[in-house]
């Protein structure tokens, strides 16, 4: 091939581009058409975080231009051609100005009632003159007409005023999210003749990507962006297919070695809603960097590695890491640093500050979740107060699979956050190991703590926890009797 052969291989890639509407625009049109991110990147392959880029301000070029361009015509054509028309408000008539002439009716190819204006006005859709009306708006018949602003790239602002009017008079508002997880349930159970074991397993099936679409829903006008696949280093990423990769949980599994003389009644105890509870936790925001030092930015989360320090106190509480047979450093997340700095503190000093090596982090909010996880609470405890067992077990799907599928999972390609899987997961470790902590402080003995919800106690724990079935409260699980004599549990 010659130069000029490669020059003009070149130049056949190069040519007009499709238009697109500026990116505030962009996102209305996706939202008031009520699309997930999600939607919307299936739709086009990619993934949901390069929507939010896309929506941000940066553009797409080549052919994923152009079908992101036909995406966005079509969602304004149908947010247009649908709403009624807004009257126009009633002013006296400018002496000044002569009468403009009526407008020409006809059709246009859809059959929506189309008009030619005699004096052309700003399009709804690029604030550049347009002198056809359809549905009562005026805008450009073909997308090539539609131009944006030279100097700006954004449209006018009559053109935002008309575009923010029409899109939102487009669809009735969207429900609520919690109404989200009600109407699922219920068109459930209307596709089943209201048979309850199958609605339920049909929307336990469901349970990933309805959550996923609820995460969206709840994100609309949050002050952060979901980045839903950064890059991650390699000590979140599994070291074989069916491994794990090097990050510590700290999933408690302990008990206690010895009990106090005599028999005892011991509960063991059943902590509701953990993993919902975790979702209230400090989690990075985006592409976690790399940093060394022995100090803690609590403005920033992420994973860590550390040496421990040692613990003394696993004869009466089980020790913050949980169970490891090896010494040295472990890379650990967010939560259980912070757990050991806590205790390590003037309040408890229980055990020394951990050393930290190096971290992978990022800025970081504890409410990045927040909306969700109130949804997902507020379904679930409207479940339990109505009996409404198809909900409650469609809603602890949601939430126990968001958190469990998060990482390098087939069944959720729309999140890939290993980092936050980790930490949700730790949280409600720590959270379990704080109620033993309390427990303990009480005056209760503490005889067995085991994952994130199940915690045994000798003694009056009625008045130390509430009991029910709110992510609060906690319920009975057992009760046996344990002591000296008689080895073991009966």
């Amino acid at each position: 091939m010659s130069d000029f052969d490669a020059i003009d291989s070149l130049l056949k890639g190069v040519g007009p581009q499709a238009t697109l509407p500026a990116p505030g625009i962009r996102q209305e049109l996706r939202e008031q058409a009520r699309l997930s991110k999600a939607q919307v990147a299936r739709a086009l392959g990619v993934s949901p975080s390069t929507v939010t880029a896309w929506e941000s301000g940066r553009d797409p070029a080549g052919e994923t231009r152009t079908k992101y361009a036909y995406l966005l015509d079509g969602l304004a054509a149908k947010l247009t051609t649908h709403t009624a028309p807004v009257a126009p408000p009633t002013a006296e008539p400018d002496a000044a100005q002569p009468p403009a002439t009526a407008p020409t009716p006809g059709q246009d190819a859809d059959g929506d009632e189309e008009e030619v204006l005699a004096t052309p006005e700003p399009c709804v859709l690029c604030g550049h003159p347009a002198a056809t009306q359809v549905a009562g708006f005026a805008q450009h018949l073909h997308p090539a007409d539609c131009q944006t602003t030279a100097a700006t790239g954004k449209p006018t602002a009559t053109a935002t005023a008309h575009t923010t009017r029409t899109t939102r008079r487009a669809f009735q508002q969207p429900p609520a999210p919690e109404d989200l997880i009600g109407q699922a349930v219920q068109a459930a159970l209307a596709q089943h003749q209201g048979d309850m074991e199958t609605a339920t397993a049909t929307l336990l099936k469901r349970a990933i990507p309805d959550a996923m679409r609820l995460l969206d829903e709840t994100r609309k006008g949050a002050r952060y962006d979901v980045i839903a696949h950064p890059w991650i280093p390699d000590i979140l990423k599994k070291q074989t297919s069916r491994g794990a990769d090097q990050i510590w949980e700290a999933r408690p599994k302990w008990t206690r070695p010895e009990l106090p003389p005599g028999h005892h009644q011991v509960t063991a105890l059943d902590i509701n809603g953990a993993y919902l509870s975790a979702l209230k936790t400090h989690l990075p925001l985006g592409q976690l960097e790399h940093s060394t030092g022995l100090t803690h930015d609590r403005r920033r989360a992420g994973v860590h590695l550390i040496t421990p320090p040692p613990w003394e106190h696993e004869a009466v509480l089980p020790n913050p890491i949980g169970q490891r047979d090896e010494p040295g450093p472990l890379w650990v997340t967010e939560p259980t640093l912070r757990l050991l700095l806590r205790l390590s503190g003037p309040k408890y000093g229980l055990c020394a500050p951990p050393q930290i090596h190096e971290s992978y982090t990022s800025g970081a909010t504890e409410n990045l979740l927040e909306k969700f996880r109130i949804a997902l609470k507020d379904a679930r405890d409207t479940a339990i107060e109505q009996g409404d067992e198809v909900t409650l077990e469609y809603v602890k799907a949601m939430y126990s699979k968001f958190v469990s599928t998060m990482g390098e999972s087939n069944y959720n390609r729309e999140l890939y956050r290993p980092d936050w899987m980790h930490i949700i997961r730790s949280q409600a470790f720590a959270n379990l190991w704080l109620k033993a902590l309390k427990a303990h402080d009480e005056g209760l003995t503490v005889v067995r703590a085991m994952g994130t919800d199940e915690l045994h106690v000798i003694g009056d724990w009625r008045s130390v926890f509430p009991e029910g079935r709110g992510v609060t409260e906690v319920k009975v699980k057992d009760t046996y009797t344990a002591g000296t004599e008689g080895e073991g549990e009966e």
